[in-house]
């Protein structure tokens, strides 16, 4: 399981103590200043540095430091539970999906800032005006199989990497599922949807990658 980290020191043991028995949590390090690392470290958790800083580049170290067949990809801010992806994992080995997603559902008026709600409204519109596919979400709770998530040649580095693999997966002809999954409360301040700042640079990011033309000859392997 790949979670990016950035300055999650008080919501690792939460998140680390639901990672599914026998999973092997990858916590990529993106230069947190809190201690993260020592922490995931001596939790249990393989710790994956990544210098270079943005959402995208955190998965994708993650991605390519991964071992096993099927990639999962979690939040490490304590707000999604990585438990909840058991399920996601047996879609894809059974061969239900090749790609699954997790539709956030907030539990609580404050979890989720009218305006990370209202940018990822918006962009789920136009992911299914460039791609068909009828999603509500872009969240960060996912699984697939790992060689073919590298087959895609995602590139963006930066908040555009979960809408990246979604739209070079549609590309691909690739089945595609959502589920919904509680959104909690997360610990400490967010990175991203906490700000209106951030929230645009999401959007902007992501907006960029909507702009790409398909990807022709890519498929799942």
């Amino acid at each position: 399981m790949v979670l990016p980290c950035l300055d999650e020191a008080a919501a690792l043991p939460w998140v680390l103590a639901r990672i599914p028995a026998g999973w092997r949590a990858l916590v990529v390090d993106n230069g947190s200043t809190d201690g993260s690392a020592d922490i995931a470290r001596a939790l249990g958790a393989t710790v994956v540095h990544e210098p270079r800083r943005g959402f995208g580049a955190a998965c994708h170290a993650g991605l390519a430091a991964a071992t096993a067949d099927v990639v999962c990809f979690c939040d490490c801010d304590a707000s999604l539970d990585p438990g909840h992806l058991v399920p996601f994992v047996r879609e894809v080995l059974d061969g239900g999906a090749d790609l699954v997603l997790g539709r956030r559902r907030a539990r609580g008026r404050r979890v989720w800032p009218a305006h990370a709600r209202a940018g990822n409204y918006v962009l789920a519109r136009l992911l299914r005006r460039r791609t068909g596919l009828r999603l509500h979400d872009l969240g960060p709770l996912r699984a697939a199989r790992r060689e073919p998530l590298l087959a895609l040649g995602l590139s963006d580095r930066r908040s555009g990497y979960p809408l990246q693999m979604v739209v070079r997966a549609a590309d691909a002809g690739w089945r595609i599922a959502e589920h919904d999954v509680p959104y909690l409360p997360r610990a400490g301040t967010s990175k991203v949807t906490g700000t209106w700042r951030g929230t645009w640079q999401a959007v902007r990011d992501m907006s960029r990658v909507l702009a790409e033309p398909p990807a022709g000859g890519r498929a799942a392997s």
